[in-house]
């Protein structure tokens, strides 16, 4: 009897796909930020996370992961925004753990995340949204994970929005279809 499958993993970056930035200030919404526990000594750019943007989240079938280096304050600060539940949160490696070939990769312009995603993802389909990866994380990726994968570079001045929702759902519903472990 076999388990049953997996549902894909949904990376998640917050700065750019949540928080847009690299526009104007006054371009940006901004959305109450909720109980004072969030306001006093928070990020104000926290203001600019569209709260509708959890339901369409967990909408899915999928696992979603902190990818940020927001780290655990993704689900102290970033979740009760978007009605998350605490989620998981990927654990960057060290930089001084960094061998030869990892630094030969990032100067040839392979993500600093990437690795440890693939790695994370330990060949499950995986799709990972950031406003930071490039035809060089997608080509690695590719060649050096045997799932599934859909790298998805998110304009950090718009951040998530309905074009990018339209294709992480058909993709993700895709993968989940699969039963790809």
């Amino acid at each position: 009897m076999t388990g049953s499958p997996r549902r894909p993993l949904l990376f998640l970056d917050v700065d750019g796909p949540l928080i847009p930035f690299g526009a104007a200030p006054h371009q940006y919404r901004t959305y109450p930020t909720g109980p004072e526990r969030w306001e006093s000594g928070s990020n104000p750019l926290l203001a600019r996370i569209d709260p509708e943007l959890g339901p369409r989240l967990a909408a899915p079938p999928c696992e979603l992961v902190w990818a940020t280096t927001w780290m655990a304050d993704a689900n102290e600060c970033v979740a009760p925004r978007l009605g998350l539940p605490q989620l998981p949160v990927v654990t960057w490696p060290d930089p001084s753990d960094m061998d030869e070939r990892d630094e030969r990769d990032e100067r040839n312009g392979l993500h600093w995340k990437t690795r440890a995603l693939v790695d994370l993802a330990a060949g499950r389909s995986f799709a990972w949204v950031d406003d930071e990866i490039t035809e060089t994380d997608r080509a690695w990726v590719s060649a050096h994970h045997e799932g599934h994968a859909l790298l998805h570079r998110v304009d950090p001045r718009q951040g998530l929005g309905d074009p990018d929702f339209v294709a992480l759902d058909t993709w993700l519903r895709r993968a989940a279809g699969r039963g790809d472990m």
